[in-house]
């Protein structure tokens, strides 16, 4: 698959050897970046409760690692450690309300 951007805010594709053009709207055009996801820094992908934290600032972790327990939708979520490291910060507590992407533990 390729594509060409035009001047005209459409884009032109060629899958399969068959030619499509579609227009882009404003709001996509003027979105932002994507930004790669820093793995020392754990974030919820929910709103929901802090039912545990597993780990203090100065614990040793590896890969897969249990962090902390996130209720949401009443399901219990374990968040993973994504890489080895050591807790520089753990900026929750058991029982503290966290909305989407609200960073919760940073690693080092």
């Amino acid at each position: 698959m390729k594509g060409k951007a035009t001047t005209d805010c459409f884009l032109t594709f060629i899958v399969d050897g068959d030619k499509y053009r579609t227009q882009l709207s404003r709001k996509y055009t003027l979105r932002k970046p994507y930004e790669p996801v820093d793995p020392k820094k754990i974030t919820a992908f929910i709103p929901g409760t802090i039912k545990k934290v597993l780990v203090s600032e100065g614990s040793k972790v590896s890969k897969g690692d249990k962090l902390l327990v996130l209720e949401a939708m009443k399901m219990n979520n374990s968040l993973l450690a994504p890489e080895a490291g050591v807790v520089s910060k753990v900026l929750v507590k058991s029982g503290q309300n966290v909305s989407k992407n609200q960073l919760l533990v940073e690693l080092k």
